[in-house]
């Protein structure tokens, strides 16, 4: 297995953590359910540096080498500052309440825990 992790900084860009929570409801969140290999994604983001990006967990090297789709970099209007592999040396769930991850978050208004 392998993880990404992806960072813009968005200062300068014309972009906002907002607009860009829009875009994942209008379409990346729906486009990324269709990768292969791709066991989990989650958005990330910070307001006070301006940081937006992502987390992916990748079934295999090869299917974190494949190409995804750029539209992210084409709103924002440069690639990320930061796109780090890792290799995944353990994995765990632990004990939860929500049945699935799929709809949460801040962008699809749909939080843990309410």
């Amino acid at each position: 297995m392998k993880a990404a992790v992806v960072w813009w900084d968005l200062a300068g860009s014309g972009r906002s953590i907002e607009s860009l929570r829009d875009f994942l409801r209008d379409e990346a969140v729906d486009r990324f359910a269709g990768i292969e290999g791709l066991r989990l994604k989650f958005w990330i983001s910070d307001p006070q540096t301006e940081r937006w990006g992502a987390v992916l967990l990748w079934e295999s090297a090869e299917a974190a080498a494949a190409p995804l789709p750029a539209r992210a970099a084409e709103l924002i209007g440069r690639p990320p500052v930061q796109r780090t592999l890792f290799d995944v040396e353990a994995t765990v769930e632990g004990l939860y309440s929500v049945p699935g991850l799929s709809g949460l978050g801040l962008a699809l208004e749909r939080q843990l825990g309410g």
